[in-house]
């Protein structure tokens, strides 16, 4: 992710970019923000000159990875509602959702020093419901999610289930009370 003002990056720095960016996710979701910054750009296939000149700082590789991140989420929904049905669709992105809070919990710390505003915060909680509005809206109109629940509530609920299923030990737990909040959605009125 390029600032805004910046010019579009050329095709290859774009792919060392993203893969700085995946390599980032996986090494904060697995030690924190301190991972090692050598073994980011290692895991890339990169040089540490790479990472610095894309990254001059820790913190700005942090933002990147988690504004990047943010948008691989978001941006996945239309995505699965292309290949599978809207509840599955749902489902998938609830999975998705809580690896999202995984290397989200593992960067708050810096997160905090770096852009978590009320404005952030807030901006990031509207994209999030709107692409659970996107799924459910699918889903309500082949008639298997209800139509009276505010995606907003969805997403404090599944926030609430990565709080007590979120370390990557729990999985089974956090996909069971998935299963659980998914068929609460469920139109069971419905004969479709």
């Amino acid at each position: 992710m390029a600032p805004d003002n910046a010019r579009p990056l050329r095709a290859d720095a774009q792919v060392n970019h993203d893969r700085l960016l995946e390599a980032a996710a996986r090494a904060f979701a697995a030690d924190g923000t301190g991972a090692s910054l050598k073994a980011i750009a290692k895991d890339a296939g990169v040089g540490i000159g790479t990472l610095y000149r894309r990254f001059p700082t820790r913190e700005t590789l942090v933002e990147a990875t988690y504004r990047n991140e943010v948008a691989r989420l978001c941006d996945s929904a239309p995505d699965l509602l292309t290949t599978m049905p809207a509840t599955q669709a749902l489902r998938v992105w609830m999975d998705h959702f809580v690896d999202f809070m995984a290397t989200k919990n593992a960067m708050i710390e810096a997160l905090r020093t770096v852009l978590m505003s009320e404005a952030d915060i807030m901006n990031t909680r509207a994209l999030l419901a709107s692409s659970l509005a996107l799924l459910m809206t699918a889903g309500a109109a082949d008639h298997t999610i209800r139509t009276d629940v505010d995606p907003n509530d969805v997403l404090m609920g599944l926030g609430g289930i990565t709080l007590i299923a979120g370390e990557p030990e729990q999985r089974d737990l956090a996909g069971r009370l998935l299963d659980l909040l998914v068929d609460g959605l469920r139109d069971h009125t419905s004969t479709a």
